[in-house]
């Protein structure tokens, strides 16, 4: 089993080892934050957020050029470091981690001073007699930052890089099994010379991310279990501590009989797999039209046959890596099994390989499948790609909706018109056509889910704006010395109230 492993050092500090999954070698190991030097690691970061809030957008903006510049020169040091500590292939790292948070950079660090400039609310009746009003935005403070272990390098830092350029510290706890990726971003931003203290990185396990909570910080944002994210939501909540929380999916796939067909099972196989299946987003159910269901299924498994499957990750022979750990492996074993005791049928993959030592498991295509299987109800992140059919558009909207997760979804089609208003039917924060799970990788686009997907938003301007907290400036400039709704009430005040009702009846004044 890949968790942590805990034993006595010389210096009698708890150590934090990391496994490779795919041949379960000893890839490093770090020293377990303990609650004496988180405490002291805040009450840093609290100063520093100081001296980094009144640097401006120009003052900080140089570090994070120097951040980009030390990406673009060790992105494949990089990206091998992260294969060998989650068991992703080199180029998805590359791909999915490394380029997509040299691209927020860029983007957060020249956009942020005007997506967060000063903004004006136009106000009717009261500009009339002096009043203005608009909108301002100041850095929260001390963000905590609790990662996954699926995206151990593009999740955190991605919402590093909001949080830091809007003015805020950071303190990072990565995932256990993946402590040594969480090393490599703290790497990065010393090599760019941002100054001590503003970013830290803590280490444990979900004990240490509990403290983290606790510590008295601005926000804290993780990604991770539904049932770990209600935990944080609980602790949370004890000190009103905001948070925002991105809780996984079950994410559904609906291919209408107008879908380009191979373009479709192309574009399952690689959401379904990518990864190991272990993303938030993978398609995890695919409902396509019974008129199409034989033909796209016969390709998928087409498809996934193709897949090479091994440890080789940076050779560019392997397409599916190792999974996680053997807890990880284990709830996908379960999902199948189950499956097939109602009637589901494998139709390739369904175990694991025996060649392989790590923690592997065959990508795997099931048929017959409906929902009174966990496979079609449980977010099973694993490779699986169950296959359903449905006889009308109505039916497919309400197997998409018939799930506690809503995070993302994608409808497939040639009929643009016709995808875009099943899509809005959908329940989830982003319904994709003719493509799944990549706006991630968009630093545009806007990420979160609802239900028990979660709330709250990471990238976008609505994600910069979580980094925040809107102070509305009200302004008065003195053209009435006294208002006619002070004290004393009387005469005056009876003029006024019948003024601004005959203003609206008659002109449409406040409520047009």
């Amino acid at each position: 089993m890949k968790a942590i492993k805990l034993r006595e050092a010389d210096a009698m500090k708890e150590k934090l080892v990391s496994i490779n999954p795919g041949n379960l070698s000893k890839v490093g190991e770090v020293d377990i934050t303990t609650k004496e030097e988180l405490a002291e690691i805040v009450r840093r970061a609290k100063q520093a957020q100081l001296g980094w809030e009144a640097l401006g957008f120009h003052g900080r903006r140089p570090f994070f050029n120097s951040l980009a510049a030390y990406l673009l020169d060790n992105w494949q040091e990089i990206a091998k470091s992260i294969s060998l500590e989650n068991g992703k292939p080199y180029l998805e790292a590359t791909l999915a981690e490394v380029y997509p948070v040299i691209d927020d950079i860029k983007y957060f660090a020249k956009r942020a001073q005007r997506l967060l400039s000063d903004a004006k609310i136009p106000i009717r009746l009261f500009k009339f007699i002096g009043k203005k009003s608009y909108m301002t935005y100041r850095p929260v403070g001390v963000v905590g930052i609790i990662s996954p272990w699926n995206y151990p390098y593009l999740i955190p830092f991605s919402e590093v890089i909001m949080a830091m350029v809007a003015g805020n510290a950071v303190i990072l706890k990565p995932s256990e099994l993946t402590p040594l990726t969480g090393g490599k971003i703290q790497e990065a931003m010393d090599a760019a010379g941002f100054p001590r203290d503003v970013f830290s990185v803590i280490y444990g396990d979900g004990r240490t991310g509990a403290e983290l909570v606790k510590a008295g910080l601005s926000k804290i944002i993780f990604t991770g279990s539904v049932a770990t994210g209600k935990k944080i939501m609980a602790a949370a909540a004890e000190s009103l501590t905001p948070v925002v929380l991105e809780l996984g999916g079950k994410d559904p796939m609906v291919v209408l009989k107008d879908a380009d067909l191979d373009m479709a099972a192309r574009g399952a196989v690689w959401a379904a797999f990518m990864n190991s299946g272990q993303t938030c987003a993978s398609v995890e159910r695919v409902y396509v039209d019974e008129s199409i269901r034989s033909e796209f299924t016969e390709l998928v498994v087409g498809h996934t046959m193709k897949l090479r499957h091994g440890d080789r990750l940076d050779d560019h022979s392997t397409d599916v890596g190792a999974m996680i750990d053997e807890r990880q492996l284990a709830i996908v074993e379960s999902h199948v099994a189950d499956a097939v005791s109602k009637g589901a049928k494998v139709l390739t993959g369904g175990k694991r390989p025996e060649a392989l030592k790590g923690y592997f498991y065959q990508p795997t295509v099931l048929d017959t499948v409906d929902h009174r299987m966990k496979i079609m109800t449980e977010e099973t992140f694993g490779p699986c790609l169950p296959i359903m059919g449905f006889r009308t558009e109505e039916e497919a909207v309400r197997l998409a909706n018939d799930s506690r997760y809503a995070l993302t979804a994608s409808v497939w089609s040639k009929d643009i018109g016709r995808a875009t208003s099943i899509a809005r039917q959908i329940v989830a924060g982003t319904v994709a056509i003719n493509d799944h799970a990549m706006t991630y990788g968009i630093p545009e686009t806007p990420w979160g889910g609802s239900k028990e997907s979660g709330f709250g938003r990471t990238h976008s301007t609505i994600g910069l704006m979580e980094m925040v907290e809107p102070v509305h400036i009200h302004v008065d400039r003195g053209w009435l010395r006294r208002k006619p709704w002070w004290y004393p009430y009387g005469d005056s005040t009876s003029r006024f109230v019948r003024a601004i009702i005959w203003l609206t009846r008659h002109l449409g004044f406040l409520i047009d």
